[in-house]
């Protein structure tokens, strides 16, 4: 016999955190507090166990499913949160005897989701993943789903309202898809468009909360939301940005990851990350003073493996050194002098001309820098040169030439050559024939 569910704003909730050895089961209880601070929810107790493995049935084991249910009559609740994701049985189980209803960490995650989404897009995602979750427990706790209609020219054997509910939510799954398959393309085309005009992009991937949106404020000028707070933002954001020797690159943040991301979210939000997997270059940034850094780090790495983006060429930016105790900017480099990564403080805005170095290096190609000399006839070369903002100092000679100081991309400048019909051998050494 199931329970009937009382409406509740779930304000208040027992949490429970299940200590399993390391490997996948393992959590965070720090980071689940957060998780539930940040769903507005106010933890009034937490049930803890240690097991080596989820109890079948209930996940906790009989015993801690008694204390839970004795925790939920004390305090007078109406919501259980599970630090960990259960499977709809278990969900069904819990919810049986506690008579409470249960959330686990995958609904939690969704429940957060759904109220930072402010885009079209976003909120369609979320919706998505919210609508996959829950097509496998609309059985659990809701007795009149199992009554069957009724009615005038609706009598017979039917439909269950719960198959009704089933069919219907097939369907809002097939139109969301639909939808989100013209934003994917929509998406595609702008994608195509930068890459036709030879613009790099450079994708902000990270952990939730390590200072992603404040970095991108910071370098950009832009007003994205930014909150000491898991999954501040979600719907991605494009701003453009100058680097030296580079000119102009496209800078997105995206949304940040977690430990044991969902799966239905890493799917519907696989649009939104697509600006991270077509990157030519990954900003990895790490929120330094984190006592989980490494693992943090990790779990970054697995979805990028999830979305085909761990082969981008990737630079690491550990942020928040006004944290550490002698943090000072500085950038590290590989045995063949590559930065891989850089030590900032967005809040601070310290290091930020190091961090312009270091993609400047990565994201430049062979650098072409020379004094020009220029006949009053190449009016139209000097013109395309101060254009693309390569020139870096002009004078006159006495017969009416021009020395121009050029430094910008060597593809940059071919262009030029090209655009003002201007032969490449005129300015650029050619490689000598082999056969002479």
């Amino acid at each position: 016999m199931f329970f009937e569910r009382p409406d509740s704003g779930g304000e208040e909730a027992i949490l429970v955190h299940v200590d399993f050895p390391e490997g996948a089961n393992r959590e965070d209880l720090s980071e689940f507090r957060e998780l539930v601070i940040s769903a507005g929810a106010d933890p009034v107790d937490l049930v803890t166990t240690k097991r080596d493995v989820p109890h079948v049935k209930t996940f906790v084991g009989k015993g801690k499913v008694e204390e839970i249910a004795e925790a939920v009559r004390m305090h007078d609740v109406s919501l259980v949160i599970f630090n960990h994701a259960l499977t709809p049985s278990q969900e069904r189980n819990v919810e049986r005897e506690i008579k409470c209803r249960v959330l686990d960490r995958t609904g939690l995650i969704l429940d957060i989701f759904a109220q930072r989404a402010r885009t079209h897009e976003g909120k369609l995602q979320v919706e998505l993943a919210q609508l996959q979750h829950q097509s496998t427990r609309l059985i659990r706790g809701w007795t009149h789903l199992e009554r069957q209609k009724g009615g005038i020219g609706m009598r017979g054997p039917g439909e269950t309202q719960l198959e009704t509910d089933r069919r219907l939510l097939r369907e809002r799954v097939k139109s969301i898809h639909a939808r989100l398959e013209k934003v994917r393309a929509q998406r595609n085309q702008s994608r195509r468009a930068r890459k036709r005009s030879d613009v790099p992009t450079v994708a902000i991937v990270g952990y939730t909360n390590a200072g992603k949106s404040t970095l991108f404020n910071a370098l950009t000028q832009a007003d994205v939301y930014a909150a000491d707070q898991l999954f501040a933002t979600l719907d991605p954001t494009l701003r453009r940005l100058e680097i030296d020797d580079v000119g102009e690159i496209v800078l997105a943040d995206t949304v940040g990851f977690i430990r044991h991301l969902p799966h239905k979210l890493v799917e519907a939000f696989r649009a939104t990350l697509q600006e991270a997997a077509e990157a030519d270059l990954l900003m990895h940034v790490i929120d330094c003073a984190s006592d989980e850094r490494e693992g943090n780090i990790e779990q970054v790495e697995l979805v990028l493996g999830e979305i085909q983006a761990d082969e981008l060429p990737e630079l690491r930016v550990y942020n928040k050194i006004d944290l550490l105790e002698s943090g000072e900017p500085r950038i590290d480099r590989n045995e063949d002098g590559v930065p891989v990564a850089v030590w900032v403080s967005a809040q601070e805005r310290l290091g930020f001309d190091l961090l312009c170095q270091a993609m400047s290096e990565l994201l430049g190609e062979e650098i072409f820098e020379d004094r020009l000399t220029l006949a009053p006839a190449d009016a139209r070369l000097r013109a395309i040169l101060y254009e693309s903002g390569g020139v870096q100092g002009e004078d006159f000679a006495d017969n009416g030439d021009i020395h121009l100081q050029i430094r910008m991309q060597l593809q940059d400048f071919k262009r030029a050559l090209s655009k003002a019909e201007v032969p490449e051998s005129r300015f650029i050494a050619q490689p000598a024939d082999p056969w002479l």
